[in-house]
């Protein structure tokens, strides 16, 4: 405990070893945070103006581009001011505040993932009872226990995060306050902790999967049931969008929080942990529009109208 230091500040090392290819490495990465947060809040505008957007899965898919957008905005704006600046540092309470905020978020789109299969499943196996069973209650209940789930995960890890002692280097060798990579200052057996720690983030997911596996294995059955071919396809095509952001969401999680540490170096874990807080929150809304015709066809009608006041306005002045 002699190595303790006055200082409250941990240093975070960011993501490139090699400072000549910052400036590339910036650009890239602030163009993918302008087009995240764009592409989602675009998402959230289609979904309120369009009454054809006012269904149960574009209410869900609206809460998901909300979780993205704050998500992205956790890590990367902190990330660009570091990449140009020399200070480096981030305070105590700051890396609480953000190891806070990140398990929030990816802890509710864990379970919002989940709850969506169950949506696909309702629209495909019991089309009928579908406005009964996902009416507005149902979506509003569905969409705070994300929110509920995610809280729940960040009111249990960081408090016992913050208040692991720390000594002797500050130097967080990663871009932003994640778990894993701050416990290994910790001067102190992290031991326990690192196990509970670890059945929350196994339980964080099995959940959600085990209800996408269930939903899913009901919708192939129900497909595999149809005669006709159209109906097949509709099934898929509402399904497939889901099913790309499941894979690559939880495939990245799945790495950082259950993969034995014996498995990871720094280096690979700022290269998932830069693609699960930087490139899905861009990809998502991405996938869901532009696979989408109902999206595109109520972004052309916002834009057809646009245009057309413009023009309007225009032809006045």
């Amino acid at each position: 405990m002699k190595n303790i230091t006055l200082s409250s500040d941990f240093i975070l090392l960011g993501l490139l070893v090699n400072n000549k290819a910052t400036g590339i490495v910036f650009a890239v990465i602030f163009a993918i945070f302008v087009v995240a947060v764009t592409a989602n809040l675009v998402m959230i505008f289609l979904i309120q103006v369009d009454s054809r957007l006012h269904t149960p899965m574009y209410f869900l898919l609206s809460q998901l581009s909300i979780m993205d957008t704050l998500f992205i905005c956790t890590t990367v704006p902190k990330l660009l001011v570091d990449m140009v600046s020399k200070e480096k540092a981030i305070s105590f309470v700051g890396c609480g505040i953000q190891i806070f905020l990140y398990l929030i978020m990816i802890g509710s789109e864990f379970f919002l993932l989940g709850l969506m299969a169950y949506d696909r499943y309702v629209a495909v196996c019991n089309p009928l009872r579908y406005p009964v069973l996902m009416n507005r209650r149902a979506c509003l209940l569905l969409a705070a226990g994300a929110w509920f789930g995610g809280s729940l995960d960040g009111f249990l890890l960081t408090p016992i995060t913050m208040n692991v002692p720390y000594c002797g280097s500050r130097s967080i060798n990663h871009f932003f306050c994640e778990i894993p990579a701050v416990l290994k200052l910790a001067c102190a057996d992290t031991s326990l902790y690192e196990t509970l720690m670890y059945i929350c983030c196994v339980l964080m997911l099995l959940i959600p999967i085990s209800i996408i596996s269930t939903s899913y294995s009901l919708i192939l059955l129900t497909v595999h049931r149809m005669r006709s071919s159209e109906g097949r396809k509709k099934a898929f095509t509402t399904c497939s969008s889901h099913l790309t952001v499941v894979s690559i969401s939880y495939g990245a999680a799945f790495y950082t929080y259950v993969l034995p540490q014996s498995f990871h170096t720094p280096e690979q874990d700022k290269v998932v942990s830069a693609f699960y807080t930087i490139v899905t929150p861009m990809l998502n809304p991405l996938i869901y529009s532009l696979r989408n015709k109902e999206v595109m066809g109520a972004f052309k009608k916002v834009f057809s109208q646009y245009s057309s006041v413009k023009k309007v306005s225009t032809n006045d002045a």
